[in-house]
């Protein structure tokens, strides 16, 4: 096991940033596991961990459900963040059996994979008149002309939020993902908190509006959800709504962004995909893999393991490392290169085990429809500027993608 200070490791470093790959082979090299003082964890950095522990019931994405705070060695969050706590603590992702397992089953009844089909044709044709506003303007920026409003329309379409109401979701979503950062500052905690605040006093009042007058959209089948006279409690439903917001654009944005600008930069590759639109879903699963939008997921040990001899104690934190694990050459053929005909692609982008992402389907036609529109309308789509990327780590993006069409 490495050193701390002999690891190339530095997420708030502006190089490592805008290339942690390097970073990543360099710890594959070094070992299985190394403990990474300045966040106080273990990084995980090759795929056959990382996908081992995913689904490892010795690990979980919160402790509450057996320990107190003080029994497993932990502080307790400051009183004035527990509106970001409660708001996050009720949702699905962070929630370990059974009250995942009950929650993901009622939630599965309303985000259907029927319910996802149908919106197919709504995403092609909101993804087509994005990109041909962008087109008409002979260009603009990827970003906020079509890789975000294009998910937060669609997962806004499937709660049932009014179109009015909908430019307050991504700056609440914004400020509420601050807090998934690595050490997030008090500023961010402060903004996340008034987020949450906001946000659930929103839904509440759309959630009544929703129970006296129910509709076709999800809030409405979140309240119908039962299973043998279970129901989701308003806080869960609460606590669904935002996350399925907030991972349901999140990841399209950035994989969005992330992938195109890889494409520029990868100018035979995107020749090819412009010749045959046919490779398109297996260019999405590559360009998950090759710039992975969510970097690193964070796991607490509940109970004692041991990687490579290294015996990782009940009350640690695990940070296993999406973004290295999708480039470990004991699984992929030449990593470091974008190949967009790659026919085994096991990438981990989505997560796996009991917290797989449930949106995966929703992202993926998305991401689908956007592209698609785009190779279409804009065939001479290029880079107007090199892009400056975001100074977080865990949920990697850029500030915008300025483009050209010509």
């Amino acid at each position: 096991m490495a050193a701390p200070s002999a690891l190339a490791f530095d997420p708030w470093d502006p190089a490592f940033l805008a290339d942690p790959y390097p970073a990543y082979a360099e710890l594959r090299a070094r070992g299985r596991v190394h403990y990474y003082e300045p966040t106080d964890q273990w990084l995980v950095p090759h795929h056959a961990d990382v996908s081992a522990l995913l689904r490892e019931r010795r690990l979980g994405r919160t402790y509450q459900h057996r320990f107190t705070h003080e029994d497993f060695g932990r502080t307790a969050p400051p009183p004035e963040h527990e509106p970001f706590h409660v708001l996050n603590d009720h949702g699905m992702l962070d929630l370990e059996p059974p009250d995942h397992t009950r929650i993901r089953r009622l939630v599965s009844k309303a985000f259907t994979p029927r319910t996802v089909e149908q919106l197919k044709p709504y995403v092609r044709r909101l993804a087509g008149e994005l990109v041909a506003g962008l087109v008409e303007a002979g260009g603009g920026d990827l970003l906020t002309d079509v890789a975000e409003p294009l998910p937060v329309a669609v997962i806004a379409e499937m709660l049932g939020i009014p179109e009015s109401d909908r430019g307050q979701l991504r700056p609440w979503s914004a400020d509420i993902c601050g807090m998934y950062e690595l050490s997030p500052s008090p500023e961010t905690a402060e903004k996340a908190v008034r987020a949450s605040v906001e946000f659930s006093d929103y839904l509440l009042e759309l959630i009544a509006a929703r129970r006296k007058e129910p509709g076709e959209d999800l809030i409405s089948g979140l309240i119908a959800a039962h299973d043998e006279g279970d129901r989701l409690t308003e806080q869960e439903m609460i606590s669904t709504a935002v996350l399925l917001l907030n991972a349901g654009h999140e990841a399209t944005v950035n994989a969005t962004v992330n992938g195109w600008w890889a494409l520029f930069r990868n100018p035979g590759q995107l020749s090819a995909l412009r010749a045959d639109h046919s490779l398109i879903p297996s260019a999405i699963e590559e360009l998950m893999r090759y710039d992975t939008p969510l970097q690193l997921f964070e796991r607490w040990v509940l109970d004692e393991i041991e990687i490579d001899g290294t015996t990782i104690p009940r009350g640690a934190e695990i940070a296993m490392l999406f973004g290295s694990a999708n480039h470990d050459p004991e699984v992929f053929e030449a990593p470091a290169a974008l190949d967009l005909t790659r026919k085994d692609n096991p990438h981990i982008s989505f997560s796996a085990g009991i917290h797989y992402c449930i949106g995966a389907p929703l992202a993926r036609i998305e991401l689908a429809a956007s592209m698609s529109a785009l190779l279409e309308q804009a065939p001479t789509l290029r880079a107007a500027a090199d892009p400056e990327r975001k100074p977080n780590f865990v949920i990697r993006g850029l500030e915008g993608l300025s483009v050209e069409v010509r």
